[in-house]
């Protein structure tokens, strides 16, 4: 077994039971939970650096661009997690198709993401790193996660790798 394998998140076994598709689909958000910790400490840091560095950091007055710039690092680091281990057992589908419809879905929970972030700016007025944090970071981030783990799967990776069962 190659080390792909074995920490591969498995939920095509040929196991159609509710227990087993429970199960399944237990792994796999586990998967997509530990990947998306990875990127929301990249988010995280990487916004908090851009805004708050020193007081005021070079992007304290353009917060949404600093959002844009930490959710676009964050979106690499965990979409090579999402490939390699959360959908590992999918194939490698990586055309011009692919890639654009992974974006198109990127921009969409970004949107997702900095209306929470633009609500609690410009509608309530809060700009402390708490507020910023909360809404951006923690509620954008969760709203744009459940996006995410629902339109990676059925729209992104979505090809089982030969050998597994779909269903």
């Amino acid at each position: 077994m190659s080390a792909n394998e074995s920490t591969a998140v498995n939920v095509s076994s040929p196991n159609t039971s509710l227990t087993g598709k429970v199960r399944g689909l237990l792994q796999r958000g586990g998967a997509f939970l530990v990947v998306g910790a990875i990127g929301f400490v990249v988010d995280a840091g990487t916004y908090n650096l851009l805004v708050f560095l020193g007081g005021e950091g070079p992007f304290f007055r353009l917060p949404l661009v600093a959002k844009i710039i930490a959710i676009g690092a964050a979106t690499v680091v965990t979409y090579f997690g999402n490939k390699w281990w959360t959908y590992s057992d999918h194939a490698g589908d990586t055309g011009a198709r692919h890639i654009l419809t992974y974006a198109a879905l990127n921009v969409m929970a970004i949107g997702l993401q900095l209306s929470c972030l633009g609500v609690s700016r410009y509608v309530l007025g809060l700009d402390s790193p708490l507020a910023d944090n909360v809404s951006g970071t923690l509620i954008g981030q969760a709203v744009a996660m459940g996006f995410r783990f629902w339109a990676y799967g059925k729209f992104v990776f979505t090809n089982p790798a030969s050998g597994t069962n779909s269903d």
